[in-house]
């Protein structure tokens, strides 16, 4: 699966569509031209016959098989500083299930034929800017149209799943070891949930092997554990309220009396546009019944009322009745820190309203401060490192579109070149001008 555990996903996993695959459905046509070109050439039985060639001085350029051409081609990402790589088994799958060649209608495997050399995933590497110092995370040697049309897809994987983990990396970063809800499935379509969710799920490791930290992985859909054995959780959407007729409170209660207690109530709060209001109704509600169910003796009935947290999910357009105005709209409008410190406050304080016995006064003081916040709605990076900076309350971050971003720095470009060719049983470089054959002390001999 990864560095973690040091085990590779196989097809079972992945269940790739092989055989369209194979015949190049995937991949950009170019190189199925290309395939179809040296596999033409093969077959007559072409020997190079150019006069430019690139080979070192005193090395014969006859009788070298163009069409049967061995290579030594390296995969590497682009994207600056430190990327945490994603996607490679699913690559690996790829190579070994499609590398080969038709004879007819018939596929001839020649995987084994493959020298494959791979990292991990989880593995992190490093680019400078410097395309001569890159750091293959994927190096293969053999004879090139047998997997000339796999460069597409496993480059597609590689790019798509390390950006995603290196987005969720360096969100978690920015939130200092607070939990990042993953939450961009809206965002793209459903094919990508289960590589995009495996690739939050390493990242959610490494960050926790780096830092120290013990955070879980909090994913919105199945889908997305789908690859390590993950399950979607989340909270109650605006739309359950409206079903409620705008009665956050209500909602929360039949929430709460319908689903099983290991499904943390988390209220979504800004419905009405008062947080505030809609925070303390919710959390009357269910302290109540929690306090007669305790009362009655229905110990296990009454988990099922404890408030684990409230959303704060206010648009970017709207300032919160709960928020006094100071002029500025970035200080005014959607979830901003003072909104935050605003909730805090209340829920602290809420037990203070209620009329409680000595003996229920502690446990009530607990219940709310108990209450977690959730922070959603345009949260990145830099968004967050303000809050953290502010000190801001907020304990869980739930993040969604930034996480696929592809724009300025979080563009992470995978790329593959041809270094090196076998010439008269020797390994000659072969790389275009500004490149050359990469490095990587993590690369492993796979098959």
């Amino acid at each position: 699966m990864s560095i973690f555990d040091n085990k590779r996903l196989t097809n079972e996993t992945f269940k790739l569509d092989i055989e369209r695959m194979r015949r190049g459905w995937y991949s950009d046509k170019y190189f199925e031209n290309i395939n179809r070109m040296l596999t033409a050439l093969a077959k007559e039985g072409y020997i190079y016959s150019g006069k430019h060639h690139n080979l070192p001085q005193g090395m014969s350029p006859e009788n070298i098989a163009v069409g049967d051409i061995e290579v030594e081609m390296q995969w590497f990402t682009r994207r600056m500083g430190k990327t945490t790589i994603v996607g490679v088994d699913k690559a690996l799958a790829m190579l070994r299930h499609c590398t080969g060649y038709f004879d007819g209608g018939r596929f001839v495997d020649t995987s084994d034929k493959l020298e494959v050399w791979a990292v991990h995933d989880g593995t992190i590497v490093k680019y400078d800017g410097d395309p001569m110092k890159i750091q293959p995370v994927i190096k293969v040697r053999g004879r090139y149209r047998d997997f000339a049309m796999l460069e597409t897809p496993t480059l597609g994987i590689l790019t798509r799943s390390s950006r995603v983990a290196t987005n969720v990396y360096e969100t978690l970063v920015a939130a200092r070891g607070k939990p990042v809800l993953f939450f961009p499935a809206r965002f793209d379509v459903h094919e990508v949930q289960a590589a995009d969710g495996y690739a939050y799920n390493i990242a959610v490791q490494r960050f926790n092997r780096d830092h120290a930290h013990d955070l879980g992985p909090f994913v919105s859909t199945d889908a997305q554990g789908d690859w390590w054995g993950g399950a979607g959780g989340g909270t109650v959407a605006h739309a359950a309220i409206a079903s409620f007729l705008g009665d956050t409170a209500e909602a929360m209660m039949r929430f709460s009396h319908i689903l099983p207690a290991r499904i943390p109530r988390i209220a979504l709060v800004d419905f009405n546009n008062d947080s505030i209001q809609d925070t303390l109704r919710v959390l009357d509600a269910m302290f109540a019944r929690y306090r007669e169910l305790m009362d009655a003796g229905n110990k296990e009935e009454a988990e099922k009322y404890k408030l684990y947290g409230v959303r704060l999910d206010t648009s970017g357009s709207l300032r919160d009745v709960s928020v006094p105005p100071l002029g500025e709209p970035a200080l005014d409008l959607g979830v901003n820190p003072r909104l935050v410190f605003n909730v805090r406050s209340a829920l602290d304080s809420a037990w203070e309203r209620w009329s409680l016995p000595r003996s229920w006064e502690e446990a009530a003081r607990d219940f709310c401060r108990n209450v977690k916040i959730v922070v959603s709605g345009g949260f990145n990076p830099e968004k967050i490192r303000k809050f953290e900076k502010l000190n801001v309350p907020a304990d869980i971050y739930a993040v969604g579109s930034y996480l696929f971003n592809n724009n300025g720095s979080t563009v992470t470009d995978f790329t593959a070149d041809v270094v090196r060719v076998k010439v008269h049983g020797e390994w000659i470089d072969m790389a275009k001008v500004g490149r050359k054959v990469g490095e990587n002390e993590n690369l492993e001999r796979v098959w």
